[in-house]
């Protein structure tokens, strides 16, 4: 039978209509009775979680609980607004997302086996190429809240604050079931051995790397994103259950991009010979973007389609943005 704390935790969980953590804590009551051999009762829980659920996503959307007291400052709370089917990714990538959401959908009957799902991700890419957004995707998918951890709230001056604040984010992965994302992440996971580095930040590392390994019954997925994989500590990788590797768009990305971008026009007679060359070497969210701004000026226009040299006057007119900041930076 379940034990007080469990019982508790579910209390709690339904006091701040947190159904996930309610849900959670019920499908490890199931994993328990399955240990002990009790299948039937086991089998009675898990049937009626995926009820519940059911019925859930066919009703009124589920309201996930915003973080409070002192975290409320660090960690801003998404409602997830894409699954992954809306990310334009290689099959690759794919493939090895679909991996993690199977295993975290079935973290109970893994959990059973006394195996853990993967929760300990890496992103890393170039700026625009689907990092932040996949994150997203990950929590939408998996019908979770998304929890972005702000960097600036985070890190601060003060000898030790850093690292307390950051026991609080990881307190909060083990109580609250989520996707926790570390944009920028480069910022936390900076090798040690940097010539700028200040004792602080290194015992911030040392700090994340000691509660990477801690066992979370939660499951919560924690996600480090960063465009700078050379500035980050080796020690890291050893941490991360996965390191999936963004790249920039292949010709096949590019033209589903735009496709999904041009809605709700239909994609009609466009010269996909001209089209590529002038969105090679933008990233997904530059290519999602000229498409859009397409879009928006046809409406103005009240026209009906998007032809190739409106939509590739768009994609060079990203291109010089890019070439401007660039030009800016190297002066």
């Amino acid at each position: 039978m379940s034990n007080a704390k469990q019982i508790l935790a579910m209390l709690r969980s339904r006091a701040e209509d947190d159904d996930e953590q309610f849900y959670s804590i019920a499908l490890q009551i199931a994993a328990s009775e399955a240990r002990q051999g009790r299948r039937t009762t086991a089998e009675a829980l898990r049937g009626a979680v995926e009820e519940a659920r059911s019925r859930s996503r066919s009703g009124v959307p589920i309201q996930f609980a915003q973080p409070r007291g002192d975290l409320e400052s660090i960690i801003e709370f998404r409602e997830p607004r894409y699954v992954l089917k809306d990310v334009v990714l290689n099959s690759r990538l794919c493939d090895r997302l679909d991996d993690l959401v199977r295993q975290q959908t079935r973290r109970d009957w893994l959990r059973e086996h006394g195996k853990t799902p993967n929760r300990r991700v890496l992103f890393l890419g170039p700026p625009g190429s689907g990092k932040t957004m996949t994150a997203e995707a990950l929590a939408g998918q998996l019908r979770l809240p998304l929890f972005v951890v702000r960097l600036e709230a985070l890190i601060t001056r003060y000898m030790g604050e850093t690292a307390a604040k950051l026991r609080l984010v990881f307190d909060e992965t083990a109580k609250r079931r989520g996707v926790f994302l570390f944009d920028e992440f480069d910022a936390v996971g900076g090798r040690r051995s940097a010539t700028n580095d200040v004792a602080e930040m290194r015992r911030v590392l040392n700090s994340f790397l000691q509660y990477m390994e801690e066992e979370s019954s939660t499951d919560s997925l924690v996600v480090g994103a960063t465009n700078h994989p050379e500035l980050l500590d080796k020690a890291l990788l050893r941490r991360f259950d996965l390191v999936l590797t963004f790249d920039m768009p292949s010709e096949d990305d590019i033209k589903r991009i735009i496709t999904i971008g041009l809605r709700p026009f239909k994609v009609g007679r466009l010269t996909w010979t001209k089209i590529f060359p002038a969105a090679a070497g933008l990233s997904q969210a530059e290519i999602a973007k000229a498409a859009e701004d397409a879009v928006k000026a046809a409406i103005l226009d009240e026209r009906n389609s998007v032809t190739t040299e409106q939509l590739s006057r768009r994609l060079q007119e990203r291109r010089e943005m890019q070439e401007a900041f660039l030009t800016t930076r190297s002066t």
